[in-house]
């Protein structure tokens, strides 16, 4: 664990001096909350809903720090370290892959929830809005959302040659998943056919769950949307460290 803490220190301070994922997954999102709020402030999300636009759009602001932390930041700065040979260094060191890749996860963690709290904050100060569902299910639905999103990272971190290949990958699971997920268009406004195809996306089934947890409504079940985000959680994760990169 001293390992893990020590590596986790160096590496946040080394990430907040970069400032990407500061402006990405913590400064862009508080503007699409402000955007929003601008636009929409406290009108409900359709004539006569019991809840505004933008508790509606909660889970899916939240979802953009995911993303950003999750497919592109963290895939990229494992891929850059391979790279410039910092992982060469540290495959001589009692550093496993399964160390080094908890303490990026860690930071991108660290990310999510900072951005989770400043959210909330701004959302409940400036517009009044609130959680209409269960605090403990939202928070359920948003940790497993997180995990799997940034699972997927570091399996392309993991197994990606260098930075321009990770870059590549990421960006052809980013824009997708960005956009037909439900977190810039919303699924329920897409044809009947792209939503199926959609639907099994983990981020889909996340969003899902995070808006039906805060608006307090039944989505039709939680199992499955559940089952899809802890299998790729654990068939990423597991992949990511068997098959890891040193160089």
């Amino acid at each position: 664990m001293k390992r893990f803490f020590v590596l986790l220190k160096h590496e946040m301070k080394l990430n907040i001096r970069d400032m990407n994922m500061v402006i990405f997954a913590v400064l862009m999102p508080l503007v699409i909350l402000a955007v929003l709020g601008v636009l929409y402030g406290g009108k409900p999300a359709y004539d006569g809903a019991p809840f505004t636009f933008m508790e509606q759009s909660f889970g899916a602001v939240c979802a953009v720090s995911m993303c950003a932390g999750g497919l592109m930041g963290l895939p990229l700065v494992i891929a850059d370290y391979r790279e410039r040979k910092i992982l060469k260094r540290f495959r001589v060191t009692p550093a496993h892959p399964a160390l080094l890749l908890a303490v990026e996860l860690s930071v991108y963690v660290l990310y999510c929830a900072v951005s989770l709290v400043t959210l909330a904050l701004a959302a409940g100060l400036l517009w009044r809005v609130h959680i209409r569902g269960s605090a403990w299910a939202f928070l359920g639905s948003w940790l497993l959302t997180m995990l799997s999103t940034l699972s997927i990272g570091m399996l392309v971190g993991g197994v990606a040659k260098n930075s321009k290949q990770a870059g590549v990958i990421a960006s052809i699971l980013y824009f997708p998943m960005l956009v037909f997920s439900g977190t810039t268009l919303p699924v329920e406004v897409m044809p009947r056919a792209m939503q199926k195809a959609v639907s099994w996306l983990p981020l889909t089934q996340g969003m899902t769950l995070m808006k039906n947890t805060f608006l307090g409504q039944d989505g039709g079940g939680t199992l499955a949307p559940v089952l899809v985000m802890l299998g790729v959680t654990a068939i990423c994760t597991g992949l990511a460290v068997r098959f890891f990169r040193w160089e």
